[in-house]
């Protein structure tokens, strides 16, 4: 026996022992950065003072309301300042938070109300007739609604609902926050973006955001006061947890509702943006922006891609303009981003598109996750050779508790003691995992596998293609065939046998589309391409 066998008297207390939470986060900032601008939107300025208080208001008032502790608060807004507080005073009121999608339909916001239970739901004026129609149909109880005006884009409240303004002023400012007694204890309620069937409930615990706040300050190398814009949805895995962490350093969270090229350029000059996270569309749409929506700046800008694998030609341009782009990979299930392409300095040596090929790599794991591989069915490592293929599996932390109410579908997920993200990849012998395709979108003609990623990057090379997808295509002799969707950039013109010569020159004859469609891509909120839909529309045809 060592001796440290007797451990008598050296238990866990007050003193030596906090639930990890990212409220401690705004608790702290409040003091250290008091007088800084936490939050910007128009003429909405706060400091960290205010931003606390204002929190302290919300949660208090819910309270008052007749939400406890562990009632689901649900929101229906977009990234406006109303969000970013509820991310701490729902929460703060010992509830959970339930962002919702601001752009499904009718029915599933529905099914979420009634499947979450929300008891009170924060809804932005615009989307008010969703909500209302929502309501209308659900059985059982019906949440409070709390109208939130948005009257720097023009949204005057309904009069129909109490208004945020006026119910954060029946809240105390000095209010004490119900700070969690477990870490284990629910945090969040984010809704999978389910592409068939009903969107399943994740569950987030206060211990995983809080290690996903620390973890992403070591990977994205971010220093004290950061000037944050928020282009990923609030709503979606929580922004990636990156309103409970700007907090943690002082930053400034620049408010975005509307993604254009023009808004980012704006926020960059005027506000001094410095990070910003968004899918390859908003890459694009920087690059392909009218000389009339770009402003100059002269600082680098961190960009975290993720929702799909950025085109090689993309980064290459994106590169020029002082965006530095570092490609991060995860699920609803995991908090948002887990991996990251960490940069080699032996690279810059490399020519620009290889490495632009190695930054569409989804990399290795972010510094609080214990295991992030590529396993086959066995749950063993496949061969790091680039080629072989397996899926990629995640231990750590920051992943979720668990699917609400949906026992099967949890053990399912969490089977062998991984969970299991139904992403098909390769394992380069570096340890850099690499997107292959999701499951579903493997298009298998005449046997043959074939990635839709790959086939998308080489058309994504073509000078007049702006936007892509391809999917399955039935075909009486192959089973399947790809079908390539296409956007052209405004003003450029391409046929579809010159866009198939294209590819052919650059991959085998079996990968290259047997139809091109050009057309507008349907697309979600995250601005990830919906392949159900194109799938769908290629059986059609």
């Amino acid at each position: 026996m060592g001796w440290m066998s007797d451990e008598t008297g050296l238990e866990k207390r007050a003193a030596n022992y906090v639930p990890l939470t990212p409220l401690s986060h705004l608790k702290r900032a409040a003091k250290v950065f008091q007088n800084e601008l936490a939050v910007v939107y128009g003429s909405h300025r706060k400091t960290y003072a205010q931003y606390h208080d204002r929190v302290s208001q919300l949660a208090s008032a819910l309270t008052a309301a007749g939400v406890q502790s562990g009632d689901v608060v649900a929101t229906m807004l977009p990234n406006i300042p109303a969000l970013a507080e509820a991310h701490f005073g729902v929460p703060a009121a010992g509830a959970v938070l339930n962002t919702i999608n601001i752009r499904l339909d009718v029915g599933t916001v529905q099914y979420i109300l009634e499947h979450g239970e929300a008891k009170a739901v924060l809804v932005d004026s615009q989307f008010l007739p969703l909500v209302t129609d929502a309501m209308a149909n659900m059985d059982g109880p019906t949440p409070l609604i709390i109208e939130v005006a948005d009257p720097n884009a023009g949204l005057v409240a309904s009069g129909k609902h109490i208004e945020y303004e006026d119910f954060l002023a029946t809240g105390d400012p000095s209010a004490p926050w119900q700070m969690p007694q477990d870490e284990w204890e629910s945090l969040a309620l984010n809704y999978t973006s389910g592409t068939t069937g009903r969107p399943k409930g994740v569950v987030y615990h206060h211990r995983g955001s809080y290690l996903m706040t620390m973890g992403t300050v070591v990977s994205w190398q971010m220093q004290l006061r950061p000037v944050y814009l928020t282009i990923v949805p609030m709503f979606h895995c929580n922004g990636w947890n990156h309103t409970w962490m700007m907090p943690l350093l002082g930053g400034k969270i620049v408010c975005c509702r509307d993604v254009s090229a023009a808004n980012i350029y704006n926020a960059i000059a005027d506000e001094g943006v410095t990070h910003f996270g968004g899918a390859p569309i908003v890459l694009n749409m920087l690059v392909n922006a009218d000389e009339s929506d770009r402003r100059e700046f002269d600082h680098t800008i961190n960009v975290y891609t993720a929702g799909a694998p950025p085109a090689p030609a993309t980064l290459g341009a994106i590169g020029k303009l002082g965006f530095n782009v570092m490609q991060v990979y995860g699920l609803t299930e995991t908090y948002g981003h887990v991996t990251e392409c960490v940069w080699n300095s032996e690279w810059d040596a490399l020519p620009h598109a290889d490495q632009a090929a190695i930054k569409a790599q989804q990399g290795v794991a972010f510094p609080m996750m214990e295991d992030v591989s590529v396993l086959d069915d066995d749950l063993q490592q496949i061969p790091s050779d680039g080629t072989a293929q397996g899926e990629i599996c995640i231990r750590g932390n920051s992943v979720m508790k668990g699917y609400l109410k949906n026992k099967e579908a949890t053990e399912k997920a969490f089977s062998g003691g991984y969970f299991h993200s139904e992403d098909i990849a390769v394992q380069h012998p570096n340890g850099y995992v690499q997107i292959a395709d999701r499951s579903k979108d493997i298009i298998i003609s005449g046997g043959e596998n074939i990635s839709s990623v790959e086939v998308e990057s080489a058309l994504m090379e073509h000078p007049a293609v702006s936007l892509c997808a391809v999917v399955a295509k039935p075909d009486e002799k192959w089973g399947e065939v790809p079908c390539a969707f296409v956007e052209l950039k405004e003003g450029q013109t391409a046929d579809a046998a010159e866009i198939i010569a294209f590819v052919r020159e650059r991959l085998a004859g079996f990968k290259t589309p047997k139809k091109v469609v050009f057309q507008e891509l349907p697309k979600t909120s995250t601005g990830k391409i919906q392949k159900f839909e194109l799938r769908n529309l290629a059986k059609s045809l």
